[in-house]
């Protein structure tokens, strides 16, 4: 955390005043920050275009890689990643890498499970900054969650995964931790869900109304904790944040979880991101030659720490 003392001759923006100080604050890490209450003037989350005053103190909860502009390599962003991303699988197709919580797969930050994997790509000398294809995300994880990503290295792998995905062919499976019990311990959840693009979040309504998607999510009890419980989850159909809501609508929402989830408990087990993992992938049948070779292969991530804690009984 730093702390900053105000000191100008006049009023100035929050926004002005914070990238005099660090150039490398732009506008987009800058409204970011301030979603995740990561600027606090005098003790206060405030817009961004209030007028601070000599004396004011303000908060800064942003690593000190970001705020140090003067740190920063010139180049492409990935040349500033914090090192290559954890490759699980990798193949003249695509890398498959193990996302951390807490890391975005992108956005405006130097430092996203992209850029990572760029930075791992070029030190293994398969791509380099001029390069006329910059290897993709096939689909994406929310910052919170960690677990593996496919990056395609090929426009075909890009065309081929992404059609994939959409149409549910990649098998996911997930690992997560809920602050309640199941019941019953192992079912299939219908419903729809419904974005609320306003509040960030999104809802399950049981009956079909406008822009509600579809959505149905599986899960089996693994074991149960005292309050907690270990699940395996499968997503028949791969909506924004389905696994957090729908387990939230029956009244065990995952651990860990600021938006959907019971944030005393949270605060009370020092959670900081949702306890699930996207642990397993399993391809489907290719026909195409050059990716024959990956049909129905099962990948697998590290399980993540609370799965041996919640099977020993250390976290309950």
């Amino acid at each position: 955390m730093k702390i900053l003392k105000v000191k100008c001759l006049a009023p100035t923006r929050l926004d002005n005043y914070l990238t005099q100080q660090y150039p490398a604050l732009t506008p987009g890490r800058l409204n970011k920050a301030l979603r995740e209450n990561k600027i606090k003037l005098n003790g206060k989350k405030q817009p961004l275009s209030t007028r601070v005053m000599a004396g004011d103190e303000i908060k800064l909860f942003i690593l000190d890689e970001v705020l140090d502009a003067d740190r920063r390599v010139d180049g492409p962003a990935w040349k500033n990643a914090r090192g290559p991303a954890q490759v699980v699988y990798d193949c003249p197709q695509i890398v498959i890498v193990n996302k951390p919580a807490g890391l975005a797969v992108d956005g405006p930050e130097d430092d996203t499970l992209l850029n990572r994997t760029l930075l791992y790509l070029n030190q293994q000398g398969e791509y380099k900054e001029n390069d006329l294809y910059t290897p993709a995300l096939c689909h994406r994880l929310d910052t919170g969650t960690s677990g593996l990503v496919i990056v395609a290295k090929t426009p075909e792998a890009e065309e081929l995964f992404l059609a994939a995905i959409k149409n549910r062919e990649v098998k996911k499976t997930y690992l997560c931790v809920t602050f309640g019990r199941p019941m019953p311990p192992d079912a299939t959840l219908g419903g729809y869900l419904l974005k609320d693009a306003d509040r960030g979040i999104v809802k399950i309504v049981e009956e079909k109304q406008p822009g509600a998607k579809e959505v149905e999510t599986r899960y089996e009890t693994i074991v149960v904790s005292g309050r907690l419980a270990l699940l395996k989850v499968q997503l028949i159909a791969g909506r924004t944040h389905q696994i957090r809501a729908h387990m939230a609508s029956i009244g065990c929402p995952i651990l860990g979880d600021s938006k959907y989830g019971n944030n005393t408990a949270n605060r009370e087990l020092k959670l900081k991101y949702q306890a699930l993992c996207a642990w397993e992938l399993t391809m489907p049948r290719f026909n195409q030659p050059d990716f024959e070779f990956l049909s129905g292969k099962t990948f697998r991530a590290p399980k993540p720490w609370y799965y041996s804690q919640v099977l020993d009984g250390t976290l309950k």
